[in-house]
């Protein structure tokens, strides 16, 4: 009779079902460690006002900072959910700090406009992380987009490397590899 395995196992080695479960593990976690990094989505960086969602940006901005929040919630592509988002925010921060806030928010240079087809992320230097809205556009123009998905995650892609100071190079429209803004650009 063999003794008791220091895990509560019967014998010296882990039972046959044991086993593959950690040779699985073992051949999952050095998949991930050779993956190579996501490449960055195709996209490009927005200069031409009449193809801006910088306008909206600003009108959202001017609202909020006069406490308008129906007015800015009006600019959503879901304005009931935005206004309670931004009444809950209001009602947490009070209104005096509210308008502050989006003043300061609004008085702040814009670092950048990027495009993935119908959709934009207006980025905001703010003297730390970037602030990042997104928008997209409408038969009407441009509005506040808070319906989640596929392009609006590679802009949060996008925006989160530009955050890390890792994007591609502005001229390159394909998928490429990454690079430091430090570098060229």
């Amino acid at each position: 009779m063999r003794g008791r395995h220091p895990i509560g196992q019967t014998g010296s080695r882990p039972p046959r079902g044991r086993l593959r479960e950690i040779l699985f593990i073992a051949a999952l976690l050095g998949g991930c460690a050779a993956a190579p990094p996501r490449e960055l989505p195709a996209y490009r960086e927005v200069v031409d006002l009449a193809e801006s969602a910088r306008p909206t940006a600003e009108r959202i901005l001017k609202h909020l900072s006069t406490g308008d929040i129906d007015a800015a919630a009006a600019l959503s592509n879901a304005p009931e959910r935005r206004a309670q988002v931004l009444r809950d925010y209001r009602d947490s921060v009070g209104e005096v700090e509210f308008k502050r806030i989006f003043t300061v928010y609004a008085s702040r240079p814009v670092a950048r406009e990027i495009a993935i087809g119908d959709r934009r992320v207006v980025m905001w230097d703010l003297d730390g992380p970037l602030g990042a809205q997104y928008f997209v556009r409408t038969s009407e123009g441009f509005l506040l987009d808070d319906v989640p998905g596929a392009e609006r995650s590679e802009l949060r892609r996008v925006v989160n490397s530009f955050r890390r100071g890792v994007q591609r190079r502005p001229d390159n429209y394909g998928p490429g590899p990454e690079f430091s803004s430090a570098g060229t650009g």
